[in-house]
C-alpha cells in the first residue's frame, strides 16, 4: 500500500501536511492526523468539503452532482471525503485556518430553554450549554458555522445552522424546518420539552464571512437558509461593519416567511441592510418582489456597478441556479460562498 503527502493551504495562506493511503480519503486521513476539516454528510451529498487540487493524481469517488459541478470538477475541484490520492497532493482550501480544527470536536452538554413556532413547518430551537469541566458555557463560534444536535436516545447527529452569534450566556439558536418522517424532526415535534437535555457536537463548517475590503455583500437564502444570513448579519451589526448588504430572502408563499421581526430589529442596528423579500405564488396583495430571491438577484447583478460577494444558503436548487445567475453576471468564482443543505 502506497502512502502519498497531502500538503493544504487555506484561503488565509497558512499551511497543513499529512499522509493519506491510497485505500483512504482525505478527510479521512485528515482526521486521523488531526486535523479536522470542515464537513458534514461524509458522502460526496453536501460539499461541504469542497477543495481544488492544484497538483497530482487522484480518484474522486461516488457522490452527488449538485455537490460538485461538472465545471469546478474540470478545473480541479473535488470533494475530500470522496478522494483517494495516487500522487503526492497540493491542495487549496476555499477557507481560512481559523475553520480548521486541530483536535478533536468538541461534545457539549446543552438543555433546551425555548421552542416556538416561526412559520408553517419551521420551528426555533433555543439551548443553553452547560458548564465544560473548566466552569465556562460559553458559546464560541464563527457566524456562518453549524452544530450537529445528538436526537435523544439514538446517538444520531443532524446538522443546523447557528443563527445568532458568539455569546458568553452559552445560547445557541437554530431554525429548523421540520422533515416529514426527520428522525430530529420528528423528536422536535412530538417529544421535545423545555428543560431536556441533549448532546451538542461542534462548531463546525466553513461558511461565513469573507474579509474582502468593503465589497458589497449580498445574501441570498430560502427557507431555514435564513438561519446562517442571521448570523451572519448580527454579527455585522455588533461590529458596526460598514459593508452595503442586501438579503435576498424567498419562500413560496407570502405566509411562508418567517422572522420578519427580528429583520427589521436588525434593519434597524445595520442602517445600510437592504431585504428583499421575496415571494414565487403571491397574489395581489403581496407588495414585495414577485418571484424567487434568484429572479431578484438577477435583476439586481443587471445594474450592479461594483461586483459584490455573494452568500448562497438553501435548497439544492435555489444554490445551483443562484450560482449559475452570479457566475453569468461576471461573479468571480471566490466570491461565491455557499452553504447547501439537505433534509435530514
Amino acid at each position: 500500500m502506497n502512502t502519498h503527502a497531502i500538503e493544504l493551504t487555506t484561503r488565509d495562506g497558512n499551511q497543513l501536511r499529512f499522509d493519506c493511503a491510497d485505500d483512504q480519503n482525505l478527510l479521512e486521513a485528515a482526521a486521523n492526523a488531526h486535523i479536522v476539516l470542515p464537513a458534514q454528510c461524509g458522502q460526496g451529498s453536501c460539499g461541504t468539503c469542497y477543495a481544488d487540487i492544484t497538483h497530482g493524481d487522484f480518484t474522486l469517488g461516488k457522490h452527488n452532482p449538485s455537490a460538485l459541478s461538472s465545471e469546478d470538477k474540470e478545473k480541479g475541484g473535488t470533494l475530500l471525503c470522496c478522494t483517494f490520492p495516487h500522487s503526492d497532493l497540493r491542495i487549496s482550501l476555499p477557507f481560512d485556518h481559523d475553520r480548521i480544527l486541530i483536535g478533536e470536536i468538541k461534545i457539549r452538554n446543552a438543555e433546551i430553554i425555548a421552542i416556538e413556532t416561526v412559520g408553517e413547518n419551521t420551528q426555533r430551537l433555543e439551548l443553553r450549554l452547560a458548564p465544560d469541566e473548566d466552569g465556562n458555557n460559553v458559546a464560541e463560534f464563527e457566524p456562518g458555522q453549524f452544530m450537529e444536535l445528538e436526537v435523544p436516545g439514538l446517538g444520531i447527529k443532524r446538522a443546523y445552522s447557528l443563527s445568532n452569534t458568539g455569546n458568553w450566556e452559552g445560547r445557541l439558536e437554530f431554525l429548523i424546518r421540520l422533515q416529514p418522517n426527520g428522525l430530529f424532526s420528528t423528536w422536535l415535534k412530538e417529544q421535545a420539552t423545555i428543560g431536556q437535555a441533549l448532546l451538542v457536537h461542534g462548531p463546525k463548517g466553513a461558511f461565513g464571512l469573507y474579509e474582502s475590503g468593503l465589497r458589497p455583500r449580498w445574501f441570498v437564502a430560502g427557507g431555514t437558509g435564513l438561519a446562517p444570513m442571521l448570523s451572519m448579519l448580527r454579527r455585522m451589526a455588533e461590529f458596526q461593519e460598514p459593508h452595503p448588504a442586501r438579503l435576498y430572502f424567498g419562500a413560496n408563499r407570502a405566509e411562508d416567511l418567517f422572522c420578519l421581526t427580528e429583520l427589521k430589529t436588525l434593519q434597524v442596528e445595520l442602517p445600510q441592510l437592504q431585504v428583499i423579500y421575496c415571494v414565487w405564488k403571491s397574489d395581489e396583495s403581496w407588495e414585495g418582489f414577485r418571484g424567487t430571491p434568484v429572479d431578484a438577484l438577477a435583476k439586481d447583478l443587471a445594474d450592479a456597478t461594483v461586483i459584490p460577494d455573494i452568500y448562497l444558503c438553501g435548497p439544492p436548487a435555489l444554490i445551483e441556479a443562484a450560482e449559475a445567475t452570479a457566475r453569468t453576471h461576471g461573479v468571480p468564482h471566490k466570491q461565491i460562498l455557499i452553504e447547501r443543505f439537505l433534509p435530514a
